[in-house]
This record gives structure tokens, sequence and C-alpha cells, in this order.
């Protein structure tokens, strides 16, 4: 039986954000009800024991996210939660001394990529006072920069990361500017379980972007898998439409699923170095791993 290092769960496909990185899904508003979020959970638990609670969608709007921990724990699951982390102050009761919450990342390059960001500090300020409670509680947290660009960027956008940069340097004491340390794709640990990644922004795959010669690696179904609100399978967590549809948990077994004809050939492809489903050769992301 296929085991993944992860499985991302969506529990909904609406975000409070626009954020420009981030393609607006066309699918229908969705949050996953309690009973379904708990099926979900025993059709994957002989896969895995770690789950992630977002593909798209802010996972913090969801209202019962306090009892949806609730639920993963009681079931043996670790759960990591990826947010934008506006949302934080009206959810810090629901989060904090949940005995499933494993790992808190926040996208901090989502208030840089929303239009309508105001107030940056509060915005920080905010975060790191979740952060200091929750790192005491024995959670890890991850702050992720992913906007630098690959080109030479204006001074503006090099000021924007300063300004959020210099916060967590003054929160954390630290002795050296974060930028000195961290490199692109990597991440550098600033206090005890609390670690800051910066890295270039990526496209989402779509099928309307070019296609390349197929080349390449992926961990899709290797490592990870992905369902998302109304149970749809799909290879990984860049696949926000349901394009790689592999089936849908509500007709047929997780375990069928994965190990169905058509992820088997996604991966036995990439263990060829090549990627056979069209989406995957739209992907920039496959080019992480090389040739």
């Amino acid at each position: 039986m296929k085991t993944f290092k992860k499985v991302y769960i969506e529990i909904t496909s609406v975000c409070n954000l626009a954020c420009s990185f981030c393609p607006q899904t066309a699918r229908k508003a969705n949050f996953i009800k309690p009973d379904t979020f708990a099926y979900t959970l025993d059709q994957i638990r002989p896969h895995t024991k770690y789950i992630y609670l977002h593909v798209k969608g802010e996972p913090l709007l969801h209202p019962k996210i306090d009892e949806l921990l609730d639920m993963a724990h009681e079931k043996g699951f670790k759960v990591n939660i990826t947010t934008n982390g506006t949302l934080i102050n009206k959810n810090r009761h629901k989060l904090l001394g949940k005995p499933a919450l494993r790992q808190m990342n926040f996208s901090l390059h989502s208030f840089d990529g929303h239009e309508g960001s105001t107030d940056r500090e509060g915005y920080v300020s905010s975060i790191l006072s979740f952060v200091r409670e929750a790192a005491a509680q024995g959670i890890i947290v991850s702050f992720r920069l992913w906007n630098l660009q690959k080109h030479e960027i204006s001074s503006s956008e090099k000021r924007r990361n300063r300004e959020t940069l210099e916060m967590l340097e003054k929160e954390f004491q630290l002795d050296y500017r974060i930028e000195e340390k961290v490199v692109p794709g990597g991440g550098v640990k600033i206090a005890d379980r609390i670690y800051l990644n910066q890295d270039h922004e990526f496209q989402w795959p779509s099928l309307d972007a070019p296609e390349d010669d197929g080349k390449g690696f992926c961990h899709a179904l290797r490592t990870q898998a992905a369902i998302l609100v109304d149970g749809t399978v799909v290879p990984c967590c860049l696949d926000g439409e349901g394009v790689i549809n592999l089936g849908n948990i509500h007709r047929t077994g997780f375990t069928d699923i994965v190990e169905g004809e058509r992820a088997n050939n996604l991966v036995d492809g990439f263990s060829r170095r090549e990627a056979v489903e069209e989406l995957c050769r739209k992907c920039g992301y496959r080019q992480r791993f090389g040739a």
C-alpha cells in the first residue's frame, strides 16, 4: 500500500484575499462538513499520519476548524496549517492548546500580494503575538516570503520585504540581517522551533501555460497527494482546479484511487523523468527537482 509523507485536505475553497500570485479558483465556494472530514480521515488513515489543511482557500475561514483539529487528534493525525495570517486573532483560541496542531506556516508574502493590504506592522504584530504562545506549546512555525523575483527588483519591492524582516529580527533579537543567512528555496532557523523560508514566486500550473519537453521529476503521488473540498483526489497541492482528477472519495475508495491506472502512470512516468500529464508538462515547479 502506498504511504505518503503528507496528504493535503482542502477544508474550504474560499479565501478572504485576492493575491496577485494566486489565481482565483473557478470551483464552487465550499466548506467541508465535519462528518465529511471524519470520513476523509478514515479514508487516508492507512496512507499517512500527516495532513495539511489547504490546497486553495484560507483554512482559518472554516468556522469549525477547532472541531476538525479535535477529530484529527482523535484519529491519530498531526496537522500542518498554511495561512495568510490575517485571521489569526479571531482564531487563536481555536488553535492554541490543540494537540493535533504540529506546524503553522504563515505566508507573509500575502500582505504585499493583496492589493488592499494596510497596516503591515499590525499584521505582523498579530501573527507574532500568536507565535509566542504557539512556540511555547511546542508548535513549529514557518514564516514564508515566497516573493523573490528572478530579475532585478525595484527598491520599493526590496523595502517591503526589509520592513517585514526588520520586525522579525527585532522580535527574535537577531544580530544579523536575515537576507545574509537565507538562500532562495531554503530556510533559516531564527529561534527554537521557528523558521523563515524565502523563495522565488512561482507560477501555478495552468493548461493555458506553454508546454515544455516534459522532462523532469516530481514527488506527486510519491510523497504526497491532495483531496479537494468536494472529495476529488489530485496528485499534488498545485492542482488547485482538479485538472488531474484521479477520482472522488465519495464514489471510490482513496486506496483504489491512488493505486489506479492513471495514478500509477503518473508515478511511473516520473520514475523515467517524464511528465505524462499535460498539466505536469506545464508546471514550472517540476523544474526545481532537475531533469
